[in-house]
């Protein structure tokens, strides 16, 4: 892969023209992260003047579809870029929104099986006691994971992921083409559970952001959850 700081700047320049050409208004900021088999593309300031007149008619369920739809359509264009740049094929792409915060992720995987194998913890954490937490705070909304691993893409950034995460509902509402409606709901009941397992207490950091998606059809889900930085560490 060529030089990372330029690979960085190259990607940055490029998810801002994309946003600004589809949106119509660009982001303030794009932080690019690169750990094989990931990428994760983090931006700030990104809200169009027609999304914020939507969001005070509380309409924020429009905006997320139409987000979602968009880079749907885009993720083989973003794939192919990204390819062409890195000389990596992220072939499995993840997307979310903040938008309070005004700031969105987008998650490249070159491979799923080998995603999350070196998950390089710092010693001074529990990983075990943070994964149990996870699969409780899912269960109470559907099931406990058949499967938990995690990764630290950088210092204040970890990436959470779950398999075997359905239930038969769920199933039964995907193959009814209700996948959209399904995330939309699943999205704030399980940040809500997320928010309230205790998970600072774990991290010994406080969570600014979390991100998250699913692949449906593997039955697999990722959390991003982004955090303080480590000097203003949370005191619990």
């Amino acid at each position: 892969m060529p030089e990372e700081k330029t690979v960085q700047a190259e990607i940055s320049g490029y998810v801002s023209t994309l946003l600004r050409k589809h949106f119509g208004k660009g982001p303030t900021s794009v932080f690019v992260t690169i750990k094989s088999p990931y990428i994760f593309i983090h931006f700030r300031g990104f809200i169009s003047p027609m999304e914020k007149t939507l969001l005070k008619q509380n309409e924020w369920k429009r905006v997320l579809e139409t987000r979602d739809l968009l880079l749907s359509e885009l993720k083989p264009q973003i794939a192919a870029e990204l390819l062409e740049i890195t000389n990596l094929d992220f072939s499995h792409m993840y997307v979310d929104w903040n938008l309070s915060m005004e700031t969105g992720l987008i998650l490249g995987i070159t491979d799923e099986k080998s995603a999350t194998k070196n998950s390089n913890w710092p010693a001074e954490l529990d990983k075990e006691v943070f994964h149990e937490k996870i699969g409780q705070a899912n269960e109470a909304s559907q099931r406990k994971p058949g499967f938990i691993e995690s990764i630290w893409l950088n210092d204040r950034t970890l990436l959470v992921k779950r398999q075997e995460i359905l239930v038969g509902i769920e199933k039964a509402l995907i193959a009814d083409g209700y996948t959209e409606v399904l995330k939309l709901t699943k999205r704030p009941l399980e940040q809500k559970l997320l928010r309230e397992a205790l998970l600072e207490k774990t991290l010994k950091r406080k969570i600014v952001e979390i991100f998250m998606d699913w692949d449906f059809d593997l039955d697999v889900g990722y959390i991003v959850f982004i955090l303080e930085p480590a000097s203003r560490n949370h005191k619990s």
